[in-house]
């Protein structure tokens, strides 16, 4: 069953958008932190890891439990048949019990497998939340260059005219009026492109949010970039101490110490502690004719005689799982340190340069465009200067787009890198 919450968020949204008016959409559509929150609520993934956090709980208390005890009645030496009357009837319980101290390193076992599936929830938290925002980025994204495609458009279809007013004049070739009506043929076709990317882009986002494919979607598709103001060692200490994996490692890693402790404890003995009642019909077949009822107490212990073959071979595999596990925590650590070094960095890099596009090149090139198609319409500049300049123009915004989504896609992956 989808989530009651996540319908009623995005109907809330959608009304209030209706009420507001086309003015105030930007105000009522949803953010990224909003989408957020419904695919967190409504993901099949994270209610699964959920579930299997609680199983785990009901896993600790068992641990403590002994072994069920067992009955036995025996009607012994019957005559004639099995459910006959017979000479003696016996009636037995037996329990066993684990040495003293296994069922606490058990319990403690249980309880950090009980922990582990917490960060692996945590975990599913995390990747969903990733995942939304990745999908949300990368609609806005594509939006906006679609947005930027169909202005390109705009300007093939003046630099189409121009040609056409020039070469109707003779000033110019042929060439340069077909070169242009492809130039625009080829970007109209482009834009087909983006709103396919764009028609997906809401199926993915829609599909997070455990919602039908062509549902509409009404979010807030401006592009925002914040700088990344936390110091890189700081992050790094924080993955350390805070990813999911890490600490699973680590609860792993003590859980192998456990269980070599509970392997070396295999050499002590088990017990077993048997009672049983004795009550015979014959009195002949009694200790003594006046004492036809008797009672049996009997204590076992299981000797290790085989050890060189079972013991030994159970401490020495959980010897080594125990390195393994400390190997695989050491490694964990880092390959975190070293991807959000480079996440960083990366992000870093993709949000200056988009600076850098948005406040200088861009405008640059926008200004070039302009002055070109003013030189082509004078005939100061050819068309190959024409089409470099409006090459030039798209390019800037484009590129402008790449390293915004670098840097928002390299910022959340710092996050989830983080945990």
């Amino acid at each position: 069953m989808r989530a009651k919450k996540s319908i009623l968020a995005l109907a809330v949204a959608t009304l209030t958008a209706l009420a507001a008016g086309p003015g105030s959409a930007a105000e009522s559509a949803l953010t990224v932190n909003q989408l957020v929150e419904i695919a967190l609520e409504s993901s099949p993934m994270i209610k699964g890891a959920r579930y299997r956090w609680d199983a785990a709980e009901h896993s600790i208390k068992q641990a403590y439990a002994p072994n069920d005890p067992i009955f036995t009645y025996t009607n012994s030496d019957s005559p004639k048949n099995p459910f006959g009357r017979a000479s003696l009837r016996e009636y037995n319980a037996t329990e066993s019990f684990q040495f003293p101290g296994k069922a606490l390193l058990q319990a403690d076992q249980a309880k950090r497998n009980a922990e582990i599936a917490r960060f692996v929830y945590e975990a599913a938290v995390r990747d969903v939340r990733a995942a939304t925002e990745t999908a949300y980025y990368q609609l806005v994204l594509d939006d906006a260059l679609g947005a930027i495609n169909a202005e390109n458009v705009q300007n093939l279809d003046r630099v189409l005219r121009v040609t056409q007013i020039s070469y109707a004049a003779n000033r110019v070739t042929q060439t340069d009026f077909i070169s242009a009506e492809f130039d625009l043929a080829a970007a109209k076709n482009l834009q087909l492109q983006y709103r396919t990317a764009i028609a997906n882009d809401e199926t993915t986002l829609n599909q997070l949010l455990y919602r039908p494919p062509g549902s509409p979607l009404d979010v807030n598709r401006t592009l925002q970039l914040d700088a990344l103001r936390a110091a890189l060692a700081q992050l790094v200490d924080l993955a350390t101490a805070a990813r999911q994996e890490i600490l699973e490692a680590a609860l792993t890693e003590r859980n192998s110490d456990t269980a070599l402790r509970l392997a070396k404890m295999e050499y002590l003995p088990d017990f077993t502690l048997a009672y049983q009642f004795d009550n015979y019909l014959i009195p002949n077949f009694a200790p003594r004719p006046s004492q036809t009822e008797d009672h049996v107490l009997a204590i076992g212990l299981n000797v290790p005689l085989f050890f060189w073959l079972k013991q030994n071979e159970d401490v020495e595999r959980a010897r080594v799982s125990l390195e393994a596990a400390r190997s695989d925590l050491n490694l964990v650590r880092s390959q975190t340190a070293a991807t959000v070094t480079t996440l960083y960095r990366s992000a870093q890099y993709g949000y200056e340069t988009s600076l850098l596009y948005r406040d200088s090149l861009t405008p640059l090139a926008r200004q070039d465009f302009e002055v070109a198609l003013i030189g082509y319409q004078s005939g100061k500049l050819d068309f190959n200067g024409l089409s470099g300049a409006l090459k030039r123009n798209y390019d800037a915004r484009i590129n402008f787009l790449q390293a915004a989504n670098q840097f928002l896609a390299g910022e959340v992956a710092l996050e989830q890198a983080i945990g």
